[in-house]
Order: structure tokens, then sequence, then C-alpha cells
């Protein structure tokens, strides 16, 4: 029991306080203490009302003198049976108002066509196209609504058994995960007992570390900081940015540990700068790098220029450095020189819509920068960071397993502050979206906030079912991918007048 002791108290001496040896009563007292001191990391998620309703899903149209009439015969039909005459035709309350039938209540419509069969004379259903109109071909109703919803409640969306929809699709919806692992109940995503990490590290780790006769490291050792979520708050477009929006950006970054990104003029002009906050610099002005203090982690030039790269190191030698790299024609040669200039974060950007360089999707884009790396052998060296084509929870887990380390989100956050938008939204410069006149900061904190605790439970409860302990052993996880299109080919290949391709 002595030795015992002596081992565990010399495992401790260098934090005892006067290099004692603690005993193993002092070591197991103060492992309580500390156990009683962890909190797991966690995101409050609160019940915040919309303030501009989604428009109803249907519209609902009742001709009055023909439900008096039916009123009236079921009166002389029925006199007595007061429950049969008051009843309307309808499970959900669409009729049961308090004028009845007379005037209906649209926003609990599901569309099943009950009233519309049942008395055709009188009562109509149709698709409200204030709401068809909403989004466009990637960014679907179906998207907006699902995306409301997550950031009105904070948790995870359910929906009833069964799928009506084919089986892949554009996009990220082309790409299947596999969860083929048997998991232990304790490991079961959101539920379960064993911690599941879902912080990320940004930065650089050299490949290799060297120490000297002394012990001491020689050169640089690795720079990195972490955020607790795989995905951060990419800069909103300018022609909806604002003080508010900043303001709000911001407070939910903080609430969640993770990195909202700014232009470098608005973190100077609201005094903003902190932990939380990126500001993102013009390359011209590089050397102002850094002068923004506060506790900035990090800064991101707002494109490739190896000079600018080296000014901006200089001027800010204890922050992080990144670079982004639009999808453009030729990015892939501006990738493999930033790397060799040492750029620890590249920030990889695609339209709205995921697409870059020749139509290409970011899913396909992002594999062949992480697989690019990889071949090099300096993928471990570089994060990875990617914008453009994330819309949805699932999207986030196939960003991932593709190549990157944590992914920038832009449209699904205006859409959890009910943004409404119409028309083409692939392009940033052109986009058009209608935000909610009753826009508060607490309010817009608390959704954001919501959003991010329901899609990260998401991502626990996919990472549970693969048996993934933390989700940097996601990322380029390809195994863990399945193709539509691919598994079609294999399938249908040989069938006549299958038409395999993309989607």
């Amino acid at each position: 029991m002595q030795a015992l002791e002596h081992q565990g108290g010399e495992a401790m001496a260098s934090g005892s306080g006067g290099g004692r040896a603690l005993t193993m009563s002092e070591f197991a007292s103060r492992a309580r203490e500390r156990a009683d001191n962890y909190h797991r990391y966690h995101i409050e998620a609160l019940d915040t009302p919309d303030r501009q309703p989604l428009p109803n899903r249907f519209l609902v149209k009742v001709g009055k003198v023909g439900l008096a009439k039916f009123i009236i015969s079921e009166l002389f039909q029925y006199w007595g049976k007061w429950d049969v005459i008051t009843s309307r035709p309808c499970t959900y309350g669409v009729f049961s108002g308090p004028v009845g039938g007379f005037s209906p209540r649209p926003h609990l419509c599901v569309g099943c066509l009950r009233c519309t069969v049942q008395h055709p004379e009188f009562t109509t259903v149709e698709h409200n196209p204030e709401r068809a109109a909403m989004g466009d071909r990637f960014l679907s109703q179906k998207l907006i609504e699902t995306i409301d919803e997550e950031a009105r409640k904070g948790s995870v969306p359910v929906r009833g058994q069964g799928y009506r929809g084919r089986f892949g699709g554009p996009g990220w919806d082309g790409m299947f995960t596999d969860m083929s692992e048997i998991v232990r109940p304790s490991r079961d995503g959101i539920h379960g007992r064993e911690l599941i990490g879902t912080s990320v590290d940004i930065g650089g780790k050299p490949m290799r570390l060297q120490f000297d006769s002394e012990g001491d490291l020689v050169g640089e050792g690795p720079r990195m900081l972490t955020i607790q979520v795989p995905f951060l708050f990419d800069a909103p477009p300018k022609m909806v940015a604002s003080p508010l929006l900043t303001r709000i950006w911001k407070g939910a970054a903080e609430s969640v540990d993770t990195l909202a990104m700014f232009p470098a003029e608005t973190v100077r002009n609201m005094a903003i700068a902190g932990r939380n906050v990126v500001p993102i610099i013009p390359t011209s002005e590089a050397s102002t790098a850094g002068g923004f203090g506060n506790g900035t982690q990090l800064v991101e030039l707002d494109s490739w220029d190896e000079t600018a790269f080296t000014t901006a190191c200089t001027a800010a030698p204890d922050v992080i450095v990144g670079v982004r790299l639009d999808f453009d024609a030729g990015w892939q040669a501006k990738l493999t020189e930033m790397v060799d200039s040492g750029v620890t974060v590249i920030h990889l950007v695609a339209d709205n819509h995921g697409n870059g360089d020749g139509g290409r999707f970011a899913m396909d884009l992002i594999k062949e920068a992480h697989i690019s790396l990889l071949e090099s052998g300096k993928r471990d060296m570089v994060t990875l960071l990617g914008t453009g084509g994330v819309a949805a929870a699932d999207h986030l887990p196939k960003a991932i397993i593709v190549g990157l380390d944590a992914v920038g989100l832009d449209l699904p956050l205006l859409i959890a502050l009910q943004g409404r938008p119409t028309g083409d939204l692939s392009q940033r410069d052109t986009l058009r979206i209608k935000m909610p006149r009753k826009l508060d900061e607490e309010w817009g904190i608390q959704r954001l906030t919501n959003l991010s605790c329901s899609w990260r439970d998401q991502m626990l409860e996919i990472l549970g079912a693969m048996g993934i302990r933390e989700v940097r052993r996601l990322r380029g996880e390809m195994g863990r991918a399945m193709w539509c299109n691919q598994l079609e080919e294999e399938a249908f290949a040989d069938i006549e007048g299958f038409v395999g391709g993309e989607y």
C-alpha cells in the first residue's frame, strides 16, 4: 500500500504545491473535487416562438352559403343530436373555431382532403402559392420548414414513419452515410452515458516534434484553437448585414463556443474583437492583422497572396492567419502554393448552392482538396474549413466525411432568423432575402443557439450510430460514405433501359 501511495503521489507531485508527494487519500480527494467541478459541454435550448410565422401550407376556402344550407339540413335531419350537428369533417380542427366552419383555421390543415371529399360543394383546399415561392431548387421549402422548426425548438425534428420521396438526389443527397455498426447502448447518441466529442481543433501542427539535449522544444510547436462544435458562423451577406445581425452572430457564437466571421471593417467600427470573432481582412490591409487584440485568435485574408500572408504573419505573430480560397478555376494550384508557404488554415468557399470550379459540387471539390493534401503528406498540418452548399443537419457530417475539419454556415443562419428568401439564392452578391421587422438581439441569439443545439444533437446521433467517439475521427472517413449513383450502377447497369449518371 505504501508503494502504491508513493506512485500516486509522484504522479501528482508537480501540482501539489511545495513539491510534496500526495498520499493516496489526498489524490482521491482531489480527483473527487475535479469530478464534482466537471461539467459536460451542453447547449441550452429554449423554445423560441416565431416572430414571423411561415405562410400556411394550404389555403382553405369555405362557401358560407353552402355551409349554412348544410347546417340547416342537419338540424332537420338530426334534431336533438347536437354532437352530430356541431361536428365538422376535420380531425385536425380546421373547422372547429369559435364560429365553426365559417371561419376555418388553415394553419392546422395537413392536406388530407377529407373535407373536399365529403363536401366538395362548399369546401376547397389548395396549396398556398406564397409558401411554395419560398426558397429555390437547392434550399427547398421543405428545408426551410425544417430549419425553422430546429431554430424554434432546438430539438431533433421527428417525422412519421415511412418515406415517400425518392432515394438519392442532387448535391449532398447523392451521398449516404453508413451506419452499419453494432453500438453499445451507453454510446447511443444524445442519450448515451459515454461522451461523444464534437470539439474541433483549428490551426496547424508539425509532422514531428524535435527537442534539444535539455528537453526543450526546438522550433515552433502546434498553434491551434479549439471550438466545441464542428461548425462556425460565416459572415452575413452584404445586402442583409447590419449591426443587429452582427451582435446576434457574435452572441450566438459565444453561447455555443464557436467562431463568428465578419469583415475587418465591421470588427473595428463596432469594437467587437474577441476570442470568438474572426476578422476577414483584405489582402491590401494585411499589415493590420495584429491590431484587433481583445483575445483575437484567428484572422482570415479574403484571398490568397503570398506577400500579404507573410505581412499578416509578421504583423500578428501570436495570431493564427488563415486564408479564404474560392473554388474558382485554378484553385488546386493555389492550394498547393498556400500549403508550401505555411498556411495552416484554409477556408474553401463555394457559392450558396455549393457549386464551384466548372459547376462542380462542393462534395467533389472538398474530396479532391483533402486527397491532394493526403498524397502530399501534409493533411494533418492544415485545417480545412468550408462554406457553401450546407443547408441541412445531415449535410454537416457528410462534408466532414469528404475532408473538412469544420463547416462554415451561411444561409441556414438567416433562415433560422426567419429570413424569407426568394428567387435564385446561389450567388451571395445577388441574394434576395427579407428579414423580419420584429428582429431583436436576445431572440436572434437564442434562435441560432437552438439551431446549433439541434444540429449538434443530430451529429451525435450519427456518430453514435457509427460507433465513433469523436467528430475528429470522422474527417476523411470515406469508408463511411456511399454514393447513390455508384450503388445504382452496381445494381442496375446490366438492366436494359437503365440510364445512369448524376442527378
